[in-house]
């Protein structure tokens, strides 16, 4: 346990504190934890940042969320830019002289605090912060923006990977693009620091890190690539213009490039040309809308193969950009609802998509692990307005080692979001696995349902029911907007109904109980018994009772309009 280990050191002793504190987690067995104010120290170290105001911890976050986001640094910690930092301001400077408008100012504390003082509400802190209108002093630089992709109103499409192994192959496709009559813009994201004449250099990209170029060109290449690909994910979310991205790649190369263009919203091509894409690349193109194009033979240089698979990547994406150019703009329509769906729940889905199809556009994610990771990624995209999570099941093979699960961040959308909630516990009663062989030795014993050859499902006993109440009710409590969580006492799948092969009353209970108890139920936040099965139509009327006491629907909307 570390107290504030870099209060009055010099930098460079900063600097040798923080690789000692990594070294700690990646070379040994200790687990080290840090209470630190200086939030550049705190996010380059740690994975998570846990905030405390008044002694409490008031909210966790990814480290890496909270050193880029500084509108939530001073949101929650009330602090701004400091000297050492070298990432670019998210915003061009004003000019010099001009009026900015006016800034609000949080303080974390609105009242002295004492030692007995509660946590500060984050609504609290809203509504207390003051606004100011400043102008810049007369003659004082200020550092400059990155300059745009393209003028407003256009597109480019990005040509990225790194040109001091692959520059021959990389200018190849922009050469293409560009022959097209697409505007184009090759980014290097080279860590070996020579330079390349690409329109974005590498050391542009690397100011982007949270640690600067300092942060990239380490002279080790596993924390040189691992800098790149913070680096390069955070610059491309702070771009606009981006009409579509295309890289030629071997693994480490495809490596730095994945991440940036999962961040990208679905719907902009995305295209990898690269060595590993026959094999598995879930881990590439995780909830994202990436092509892969196995390169065939290496990524190594211009040659008969490699022309006429680079050729055709180019072509795809000059045909992706320009048939989006060409298609009309779809016209505003119907809202968005997103619903988690498996085979077992597929009934009582059907229903509640029946019902609001008219006044709501369905979007339904099967809930492979995938799918849960892909409904969230819309939803912190402010793509859906409302969500109906109905089958939860990818929770039991993060815990029990499915083959379906999801990460630690589900529900992790709705927390940040704030978004209205409504789920259930669709599918709590199965862990999936591949074929019966495949199945872990320790489960030896067990109940089972050949779903078919390759696809084996294990009941979930009552103690694991039970962790799994727990972990949903630690997520539901994070969640700041309303919830409504309902409980199928009939079942909650196919398989969990009398005479069927999961119908364990006791496991359920287990599961229900755990919910109630550990989940801090308030007018906002509720836990619901409905005595139905999940896939009777009394839950499926349930669900949507619960969801439109949430949403106004646009039809109901429409006509509130209308009246005087």
């Amino acid at each position: 346990v570390m107290d504030e280990p870099t209060e009055g050191l010099a930098p460079v002793i900063v600097a040798q504190v923080e690789e000692m504190l990594l070294r700690l987690a990646d070379e040994g067995e200790i687990d080290v934890l840090v209470i630190e104010q200086n939030i550049g120290v705190a996010c380059g170290v740690a994975d998570t940042v846990a905030i405390m105001v008044n002694g409490r911890i008031n909210r966790t976050a990814p480290a890496r969320d909270l050193a880029a986001d500084r509108d939530l640094q001073q949101r929650l910690l009330g602090v701004g830019r400091h000297g050492h930092d070298d990432t670019p301001a998210p915003e061009a400077a004003p000019a010099a002289g001009a009026d900015t408008g006016p800034v609000k100012i949080y303080l974390s504390n609105p009242q002295r605090p004492t030692r007995w003082s509660a946590p500060v509400p984050v609504e609290q802190i809203e509504r207390t912060a003051r606004l100011v209108t400043t102008a810049p002093l007369p003659g004082i630089a200020t550092q400059p923006d990155l300059r745009p992709l393209a003028a407003p109103g256009a597109e480019v499409v990005l040509v990225a990977g790194t040109l001091d192994t692959k520059g021959e192959e990389l200018r190849f496709i922009r050469d293409l693009i560009r022959a097209a009559g697409l505007p184009v813009r090759l980014v290097d994201l080279s860590t070996s620091g020579a330079h390349s004449g690409a329109e974005i250099p590498a050391h542009q990209i690397a100011a982007y890190h949270p640690r600067g170029a300092a942060g990239v060109f380490t002279g080790d290449r596993g924390t040189s690539v691992a800098g790149m690909t913070e680096a390069f994910a955070r610059w491309i979310v702070r771009q606009d213009g981006i009409a579509g991205i295309i890289s030629a790649a071997g693994s480490g190369g495809t490596a730095i490039v994945a991440p940036a263009m999962r961040a990208l919203a679905v719907g902009v091509p995305k295209l990898i040309v690269s060595t590993v894409a026959s094999g598995e690349v879930r881990q590439y193109v995780g909830a994202a809308d990436i092509m892969m194009m196995h390169s065939v033979a290496d990524v190594q240089g211009l040659n008969v193969i490699t022309e006429e698979v680079l050729g055709n990547a180019a072509q795809a994406m000059v045909g992706m950009v320009q048939a989006r150019k060409a298609a009309r703009p779809r016209m505003a329509g119907k809202p968005a609802v997103a619903l988690s769906m498996f085979g077992v729940t597929t009934s009582c889905v059907q229903q509640v998509t029946a019902a609001l199809r008219a006044d709501w556009d369905c979007l339904v994610f099967h809930m492979t692990g995938i799918g849960g990771q892909s409904m969230e990624k819309l939803i912190d995209g402010g793509k859906v307005a409302g969500v109906i999570d109905v089958t939860t099941t990818e929770i039991a093979d993060l815990l029990m080692g499915g083959v379906f699960p999801a990460t630690d961040d589900r529900f992790g959308a709705m927390i940040r979001t704030r978004m209205p909630y409504v789920g259930s516990v669709g599918a709590l009663d199965m862990v999936n696995f591949g074929a019966p062989e495949t199945v872990p030795a320790r489960y030896a014993g067990r109940t089972f349902y050949p779903h078919n050859p390759q696809v084996t499902l294990m009941r979930t006993t009552a103690a694991e029911c039970a962790d799994l109440g727990r972990w949903i009710a630690e997520r539901l409590n994070r969640m700041e907007g309303p919830v409504r969580f309902l409980l199928p006492e009939g079942g909650v799948s196919a398989l969990d109904a009398p005479g069927q092969a999961f119908h364990d009353p006791k496991a359920r209970e287990a599961l229900f109980s755990a919910l109630e108890m550990h989940t801090r139920q308030t007018p906002a936040r509720r836990i619901t018994r409905v005595p139905h099965h999940i896939n009777d139509p009394g839950f499926a009327a349930a669900l949507l009772e619960a969801f439109r006491s949430l949403h106004d629907t646009p039809r109901t909307a429409r006509k509130k309009d209308r009246k005087p």
